[in-house]
């Protein structure tokens, strides 16, 4: 097991740059990025505590947090947290790697893993991810993890984690706006429950 995700090691020199571009130009475009973030809200009471685990640059986290919630976003890659500040003040933003999450305060009513989060952690981590998020959730409080399934890393994948960490499979969907999942989709949004 490497401890490097992949979002460094799979991705070409510039990737960090790119990705913070295309989400700058779809904003400007008027493109709805705000599924993940409707779902979310739709989750969690007012004024929820939020963890982004994975946030990029911020558009989910920015979103809730114009919601009402408290919420802290965290990524692994500086560049990225960097964008986030700029374009969305108001969360709390942090630079992290999730395998080693260690956030003092409060536990969170919900974590949200969007954007492919899962498949671009260092290979053979996931587990652990799985095992710092719930440990930040609040018992009774969810995770919500989205992300292709034409990966390694896929479904069936997640389940087993899941349960080695005592998460228990609440739900799953095809998309952001609960399309009803199958084996043929290409998509997973899995929302996992920790036990109270």
């Amino acid at each position: 097991m490497t401890s490097t995700p992949r979002w460094f090691t799979d991705t070409s020199d510039g990737h960090s740059q790119w990705y913070i571009d295309r989400f700058r130009t779809m904003e400007r475009e008027g493109v709805d990025l705000g599924g993940e973030a409707r779902l979310v809200n739709a989750l969690v009471p007012p004024g929820a505590r939020i963890l982004d685990a994975g946030c990029g640059p911020g558009r989910i986290a920015a979103r809730l947090h114009a919601a009402g919630h408290d919420v802290v976003g965290v990524d692994v890659d500086p560049a990225l947290i960097a964008a986030a500040e700029e374009d969305h003040p108001g969360p709390d933003w942090r630079v992290a790697d999730l395998a080693t999450l260690d956030l003092p305060g409060d536990p969170f009513d919900l974590a949200v893993c969007a954007g492919n989060v899962m498949i671009f952690l260092a290979p053979g981590s996931e587990r652990a991810v799985l095992e710092r998020l719930r440990v930040h959730v609040r018992p009774g409080g969810r995770i919500v993890l989205g992300f292709r399934t034409d990966r390694p890393y896929g479904p069936a994948d997640l389940d087993v984690d899941a349960a080695a960490v005592s998460l228990v499979v609440e739900q799953r969907f095809a998309t952001w706006d609960l399309v009803p999942y199958d084996d043929d989709a290409d998509f997973a949004v899995t929302l996992l429950r920790v036990p109270e």
